[in-house]
């Protein structure tokens, strides 16, 4: 890789939708649905805006559909509610916002961010995020509205013991803006069934999400425990740091991850200082969206580790 100075710092994006088992019938709209994050926040890099507001939008657009394990479509614990995380993260500042266990929030990450920007605080979660939520003007709804029929169904006839569902996974977005911010939003409905309270790595501060100006920034997806044990995110930065590529990084941190937990099942996506993308996951499918050098946008379900195929 020929490395670029500071001052050719180039715009990039890249989304993912979860790390999992994807069912073959949804890889087309779940790899459609990447691809539509991607150029929600590309158009706001290219209009001259920030990473934040870039990987913000993008992930509210994934919140909003229903396919993904995040707002709308998220996952139900063992009562049948929805409990949502989401960490916004700021690569200029080292500054951050999390919520965790919300349930009555539309875009927790709009949340995560008015955590980060607009209190003196960088984490709340359940009753009290929630709270917040309404006193900051935020639109708050009934849990059951993120609940689609689909989820319903599926919950009823798990909770009978008929049927196995994949697993799926969280959503979330990395990007570098033209003055070389950088930003990662990661947000999720967490696992499936889950114990009321439980929370995963995605508000964790250099598990779900990190992101540093000097190096690059990165978003992970999986199973939580194992990211928060490894601090993934931290991890890939940590190895970009020392020398490596974005694609090497998230290489490394597939072995590095497996070394511990086989299977790892996670996945991260990475975007470095030069605007250099990474992608890896160490599960079947995981949906990814990105812009091409030539600005063109691309979306997959992903290839082992082998990055952006």
């Amino acid at each position: 890789m020929v490395e670029e100075s500071d001052n050719m710092r180039k715009p990039s994006i890249i989304v993912h939708g979860g790390a999992g088992t994807w069912p073959d019938k949804d890889d087309v709209e779940a790899a459609a649905g990447a691809k539509r994050a991607a150029e929600i926040g590309w158009s706001i890099l290219q209009a001259g805006g920030s990473a934040l507001d870039a990987v913000e939008k993008a992930t509210n657009y994934l919140e909003d559909h229903p396919l993904y394990d995040a707002g709308r479509g998220s996952f139900l614990n063992e009562l049948g509610e929805v409990e949502m995380d989401a960490l916004i993260t700021d690569g200029t500042t080292l500054n951050f916002g999390a919520v965790a266990a919300v349930k009555h929030v539309q875009h927790p990450i709009s949340l995560a961010r008015l955590v980060m920007t607009e209190t003196e605080y960088a984490f709340f979660a359940g009753e009290g995020a929630d709270m917040l939520a309404q006193k900051l003007g935020m639109p708050v709804v009934p849990n059951i509205a993120f609940v689609t029929e689909q989820m319903y169904k599926e919950f009823i006839e798990r909770t009978g013991g008929h049927i196995h569902i994949p697993s799926l996974g969280t959503v979330g977005a990395v990007a570098i803006d033209s003055e070389g911010h950088m930003a990662s939003a990661t947000s999720t409905g967490g696992r499936r069934d889950k114990p009321k309270g439980r929370v995963g790595d995605t508000p964790i501060f250099g598990a779900g999400g990190y992101a540093d100006d000097r190096y690059g920034a990165a978003s992970a997806t999986g199973i939580g425990e194992h990211a928060m044990r490894t601090l993934l995110c931290r991890y890939v930065i940590d190895r970009i740091a020392e020398g490596a590529t974005a694609q090497e990084a998230a290489t490394q941190a597939a072995y590095y991850v497996d070394g511990f937990f086989n299977p790892s099942n996670l996945g991260i996506i990475i975007v470095d200082k030069y605007g250099n993308l990474g992608a890896m996951h160490t599960t079947p499918k995981m949906p990814i969206g990105w812009i091409d050098e030539d600005g063109i946008a691309h979306g997959s379900m992903g290839g082992s580790i082998h990055g952006l195929e």
